[in-house]
């Protein structure tokens, strides 16, 4: 009857930072640590995590001197959100 929930997502700081990508395809490191309100430390063993399922890309460079971090939502982590909000609408509807 219930659809089950994706672990990886199932975390309040991993949903946060997909769904955030979602809305943006796109967004730098500082912009997520900000948004989240999560430690610079959190932050990045997450986006590991989430960048090890293919649900994002992480790409690293330079502007000027200052290194950049910038996150990009992948057509994989896309379709797990989506099946994700599928299994939860499952949980509010009960056939």
């Amino acid at each position: 009857m219930f659809k089950p929930l994706d672990p990886l997502l199932h975390s309040e700081l991993r949903l946060a930072i997909i769904s955030l990508l979602i809305g943006l395809q796109e967004a730098d490191f500082v912009f997520l640590k900000e948004k989240t309100k999560a430690t610079s430390g959190n932050l990045s063993v997450q986006l590991d995590k989430l960048r090890d399922a293919a649900y994002i890309e992480i790409n690293k460079s330079f502007k000027g001197k200052i290194p950049r971090t910038t996150c990009k939502i992948t057509p994989q982590g896309i379709a797990a959100f989506q099946s994700y909000i599928d299994a939860l609408q499952s949980y509010l509807n009960p056939q």
